[in-house]
């Protein structure tokens, strides 16, 4: 049954396990397990109910509740109930139409099948947190300078491994006759993040000249350092780039 002492245990440790590893708040991958819990109940109790399953946080404990809301008169007892029978159920004389009650249900043995629909729940809520947690990590970089490594060449664009994500630099957005390889390392400008089906598209640039206008920047903060007064202070900005320096240079 799903409320024994080891199922307890196996699911907070699964939550804590896959919260630790996907870097995702605990909270989401719990609230996951409670839908999957409730799309199982609703095979033994009926579709058309409303079942609320319910994690404890500390205990694991589950319970299952069948949520009805209090009306003059009821049409779909599956939902509704009348207040006079809520008042019976609940021996409370302050409930009031509108109210919600909840009717405690029997723990149930989900089985193999159940599991495995957990499981899928699961699954699509942490590739979604995943999704969520990356476009948010990385919208606030946009317009800085991320480093990272060449993971492979596509039709002449170059695909640059972030760790937790990845990136494209478009062959028309590459420094003319640079030759990158797989596992070089280097810097690119961030000049666009969208959101898309996938998690997001990460837009990076070696050529524009905000990418050499940053470089400056972060030249200007080494110790000593290296002062670029006119770009700093936007007397001027940079319109184009004349590349006379070795590219090693700017690969790291």
């Amino acid at each position: 049954m799903l409320n024994q002492r080891s199922d307890k245990v196996e699911l907070l440790r699964i939550a804590n396990a896959v919260a630790t590893e996907k870097s995702i708040d605990k909270e989401v991958i719990l609230s996951s397990m409670e839908l999957a819990i409730q799309k199982a109940a609703k095979t033994k109790f009926g579709s058309e109910n409303d079942i609320r399953a319910k994690i404890d946080r500390e205990s694991g404990d589950i319970s299952l509740h069948k949520v009805l809301t209090i009306v003059e008169t009821p049409e779909n007892l599956n939902n509704e109930i009348s207040l006079e029978n809520a008042k019976k159920m609940e021996n409370k004389e302050n409930i009031k139409v509108g109210d919600e009650i909840y009717e405690l249900l029997p723990p149930v043995d989900f089985g193999r099948i159940a599991a495995q629909t957990a499981r899928q729940v699961i699954t699509q809520s942490v590739r979604t947190a995943e999704k969520e947690r990356q476009y948010n990590d990385f919208i606030g970089k946009k317009d800085e300078i991320l480093s990272g490594v060449v993971k492979r060449l596509e039709y002449g664009n170059v695909i640059i491994d972030l760790n937790r994500s990845e990136a494209i630099i478009r062959k028309e957005e590459l420094i003319p006759r640079e030759v990158l390889k797989t596992g070089d390392r280097i810097k690119a400008y961030c000049y666009d993040v969208i959101r898309d089906n996938k998690g997001q598209q990460i837009f990076l640039s070696r050529a524009q000249p905000k990418f050499m206008e940053k470089l400056f920047f972060q030249l200007s903060k080494l110790n000593p350092p290296l002062e670029i007064l006119e770009v700093e202070q936007k007397f001027v900005s940079i319109q184009k780039i004349l590349l006379l320096i070795p590219l090693e240079h700017v690969l790291v």
